[in-house]
């Protein structure tokens, strides 16, 4: 027997695949609606208003690449949260799937390999929302669904640790205001972090949020090769994401 059996995982996949399909319209509009929103507000609005440019690109198309990395923390980690409490708590369907010959590990790596691609689709929106603001097609943006995905199984991971280990739902306010949050908003997304103080410069580097703006950047401004330094850190935040969240659910579902 293999430590992950392929069938395992694609059961617990085509679960969440039916289980998609009754929601799926709502979601599409609101990951096209949001950076809409987003672009009018801040893009053309502060952009008409106090700033017209940045690093030489126009502050629409700065704020425009900058929200796929919003996209794919709100598209991975929030659902993960709240997916995984629910599942758990209200709804017994974990229990119900370990009932099956499926394991603990290969539940979260379902789970996360099915966020990760619908974060990692849903995570381009932004960028088919700037093309109507001018930004113009480019190759590299081909890369941009696998930089999303791969964000997106950390952050998967990151949501179901957080999940196995609060003892209340109310609790995820605290994860939200003081994670989420402020890594998002200290991505780049909206202004470039060199303005910021060098210990928040510092602090940036490490921030997955910020090493999949900056990739997004360069695959859709243009570069001779892929930043191979930050696509390793964001698989290895992932892999240590999906560690972390296999030993959490383990405890809270087994011992």
């Amino acid at each position: 027997m293999r430590r992950l059996e392929p069938a395992a995982i694609g059961g617990v996949m085509s679960r969440e695949v039916a289980n998609f399909r009754t929601f799926w319209k709502s979601t599409a509009f609101s990951s096209l609606m949001e950076p809409t929103v987003y672009l009018l507000a801040f893009g053309l609005g502060l952009g008409a208003t106090v700033v017209t440019q940045i690093d030489g690109l126009d502050y629409v198309e700065f704020v425009g690449t900058g929200m796929v990395a919003t996209a794919v923390i709100f598209s991975s980690a929030l659902p993960a949260m709240f997916g995984t409490f629910v599942k758990h708590r209200f709804q017994n369907t974990y229990d119900a799937i370990l009932a099956a010959p499926v394991d603990v590990e290969e539940l979260v790596t379902a789970e996360m390999l099915w966020i990760g691609l619908r974060a990692g689709f849903f995570g381009c929106f932004p960028l088919l929302v700037t093309m109507l603001f001018g930004l113009d097609p480019a190759w590299g943006m081909l890369l941009v669904p696998l930089f999303a995905f791969v964000t997106a199984l950390g952050f998967a991971g990151f949501g179901i640790a957080v999940a196995a280990s609060v003892a209340k739902i109310d609790q995820f306010n605290y994860v939200t205001t003081l994670v989420i949050t402020p890594m998002f908003l200290v991505a780049g997304t909206f202004f470039p972090i060199d303005q910021l103080p060098q210990w928040a410069q510092v602090a940036a580097q490490f921030n997955p949020l910020y090493q999949l703006v900056t990739l997004v950047r360069d695959a859709c401004f243009g570069f001779e090769t892929v930043d191979v330094l930050r696509l390793a850190g964001l698989i290895a935040f992932a892999i240590v994401m999906w560690r972390i969240a296999v030993s959490r659910l383990t405890k809270r579902l087994i011992d």
